[in-house]
């Protein structure tokens, strides 16, 4: 570990993922006014009504989550930039296929890992 892989342009991908990670940060904050409780007052809200907002809130709040995860895996990838550990496979330890890292600059596993484990590693 420590060498770059071949022909990864780590610069271009800092910049994708921290885009990508303000992109995220923007959304979680325009998002927060979807994930307020839901007012219980009947005299103002009939219950169909209600029942969709609740729908509406729940749906934002695993929103939320998802896109906390990804920010979780988006610093993770830098981090790993940072410690000259990037485009390595975190399971085995072997190089991350470039179209994989292109694909996606925040994977952390190689493709074989991916489809064995199935869990998110950060």
């Amino acid at each position: 570990m420590g060498a770059e892989p071949t022909e990864l342009n780590l610069s271009e991908l800092k910049r994708r993922l921290k885009d990508r990670l303000a992109a995220l940060e923007q959304l979680n904050k325009s998002g927060a006014e979807a994930r307020r409780p839901v007012a219980l007052d009947q005299s103002k809200v009939g219950r169909l009504s209600r029942m969709d907002a609740m729908q509406g809130q729940q749906m934002a709040a695993e929103t939320a989550h998802r896109r906390t995860q990804e920010m979780a895996r988006i610093r993770a990838a830098l981090n790993r930039i940072e410690q000259d550990e990037y485009g390595y496979c975190l399971k085995c330890e072997e190089e991350i296929e470039l179209k994989r890292l292109e694909f996606d600059p925040s994977a952390a596993l190689c493709v074989s890992c991916a489809k064995t484990g199935k869990r998110s590693v950060s």
